[in-house]
């Protein structure tokens, strides 16, 4: 037995229909190692591990988002989290819409749950978009989206669309990006007895395993060497070069817009701290969290933290505004979280529910701190209202 099946005895096992599309995306990986001599970037076979054509991980049929799948995400735990985010919505709609039509573009709707609850929230707050566009590349989760608000939000079903690719240039409105950064493929570098470089991915006949070697491109070099000072050796971390070509083509369709990035995170010099020693990528299979990517390829999802001074690095070089950087906790607190609770009887056993999600959403044990909200803005200088309480934007 290699060491690859012993720790898959750790796992739940996946049934028969899993396991051979598990099968069928190693030998797809193996492929593309043969073809490339041998070995291939971890970027490269992180974005083959979720977005391969049929096979990855978030192009499968396989559920991802609650009890049956392998996380969850904070729309899924309480509708009080997108009850907020339509509230620090609304007053940019409201603005907006004095020059015309407005809309909403969400990335990623997971099950669709937010979309229905912040739908229903502006419904309430009389501040409709024209349009709520979802941009999904998976099948099974717009199907999954359609069937959501189909439950939740018939009579608002005719404003929602998908949309394969972004809209056209001229977007005016808010974007919503939640737990997008984290699943781009990211480069693992090292530092080992002084030596810098980047970890590959091979195939050694039984099971993929770790390779070092020089760095696969020349901006990934710059950007480990630009780190690489204050680092202690048998350091591994990640660098994230997808997310700066996401937001320039982000940036290039918005004319008035606002956008909401929600992920884990920290700035720079908490990112690379000298006691993050083994970086953060994070693998999620069944509720179980972990850190080996090889696990299950197709089945599990692989995500790494956000580097928050680099997306406002990004947005600076894009031509956006940071407008704004704030734990989730004070951002949500900022849009009435505390409110809303309190609003409710607390004789009813619902409320007992309710404050057990905004502890959730809200302690620094749970989701509070880890989760950041940054507003990236351009042709909107209003104030927004979740950064009223706290802006953190001076420790980027």
């Amino acid at each position: 037995m290699n060491s690859l099946e012993k720790q898959l005895l750790q796992f739940p096992e996946p049934g028969e229909d899993a396991r051979r599309h598990s099968q069928q995306l190693i030998q797809l990986l193996v492929e593309e190692i043969a073809q490339h001599g041998g070995r291939i970037s971890f970027e490269h076979y992180m974005a083959l591990a979720l977005a391969a054509p049929g096979l990855g991980y978030y192009v499968s049929g396989n559920q991802k988002l609650g009890a049956a799948g392998d996380f969850v995400t904070a729309p899924e735990i309480s509708a009080l989290f997108s009850r907020c985010l339509a509230r620090q919505c609304a007053p940019i709609l409201e603005h907006l819409s004095a020059e015309g039509e407005v809309d909403v573009l969400e990335f990623g709707a997971g099950s669709g749950i937010m979309a229905a609850d912040i739908l229903l929230e502006l419904e309430r707050l009389g501040q409709l978009p024209s349009r709520y566009l979802i941009l999904e590349v998976s099948g099974e989760l717009r199907q999954r989206q359609q069937q959501t608000l189909q439950q939740k939000a018939a009579h608002l079903l005719e404003r929602v669309q998908w949309l394969d690719t972004l809209p056209a240039a001229g977007f005016r409105g808010v974007i919503f990006a939640n737990e997008v950064l984290d699943a781009m493929p990211v480069h693992l570098f090292f530092k080992d007895k002084g030596r810098l470089g980047e970890f590959y991915v091979t195939w050694n006949g039984e099971q993929f395993i770790w390779e070092q070697g020089d760095f696969s491109n020349r901006e990934i070099a710059a950007r480990v060497r630009a780190l690489s000072g204050h680092l202690p050796d048998h350091y591994r971390s990640e660098i994230n070069l997808a997310m700066d070509g996401w937001l320039t083509s982000v940036a290039e369709m918005m004319d008035q817009a606002a956008m909401l990035i929600i992920d884990y995170g920290f700035p720079r010099r908490e990112y690379y701290h000298a006691q993050r020693e083994q970086g953060t990528l994070m693998c999620h299979y069944r509720h179980r969290s972990h850190d080996d990517p090889f696990v299950y390829p197709g089945l599990q999802d692989i995500t790494a933290h956000v580097d928050f001074t680099a997306v406002a690095e990004a947005a600076h070089a894009a031509g956006l505004q940071v407008a704004g950087y704030n734990t989730q906790a004070m951002f949500l607190l900022a849009n009435g979280l505390d409110t809303m609770l309190q609003s409710s009887d607390v004789n009813d056993p619902e409320f007992l529910r309710l404050a057990r999600q905004v502890k959730t959403l809200t302690m620094p044990g749970e989701m509070g701190e880890l989760f950041k909200v940054m507003a990236l803005t351009r042709g909107y200088d209003q104030a927004l209202q979740g950064f009223q309480l706290q802006d953190l934007r001076a420790r980027l």
